[in-house]
């Protein structure tokens, strides 16, 4: 035998001290540190998820805006701009700005919507379209 001793604890019996202070003078074990990791954690996944969450709803106003200026650019190309503003104003987001211009020949339209309402953050589409032969210029 080399004399090495064995120490089991036995049923019933208290457990050993804590061993006080290590190098770095932090006494004992590390409870509630996995608490405030996971704390971090969750958090960190709201965050995220929240981001992620308007990101897919600024994609998806923006496809609404650039329909809706498509929409309308067609129907003011073919001599109908106060039809195409209802079918835009239906497409479009809530509260959202349509702007028709006429240039010669061609039509463009500009839809944009604000993205978060305390935020100065705007989004939007456009769309250009020739005038069909037959259709007033003015």
């Amino acid at each position: 035998m080399t004399g090495r001793a064995s120490a089991t604890i036995a049923k019933g019996a208290e457990r050993p001290p804590d061993p006080g202070p290590d190098s770095r003078g932090r006494v004992g074990t590390d409870r509630g540190a996995v608490t405030v990791e996971a704390a971090l954690a969750l958090s960190t996944l709201v965050v995220f998820l929240a981001l992620a969450l308007g990101a897919l709803a600024a994609v998806a106003e923006s496809v609404r805006c650039v329909d809706a200026a498509r929409e309308l650019a067609r129907l003011a190309a073919r001599g109908e701009p106060e039809r195409g503003r209802a079918v835009a104003a239906r497409l479009a987001p809530d509260g959202a700005r349509l702007d028709l211009t006429r240039d010669g020949d061609t039509v463009s339209v500009e839809v944009s919507t604000e993205l978060v309402a305390p935020l100065p953050l705007r989004i939007g589409g456009r769309a250009v379209a020739a005038l069909e032969p037959g259709v007033d210029g003015s």
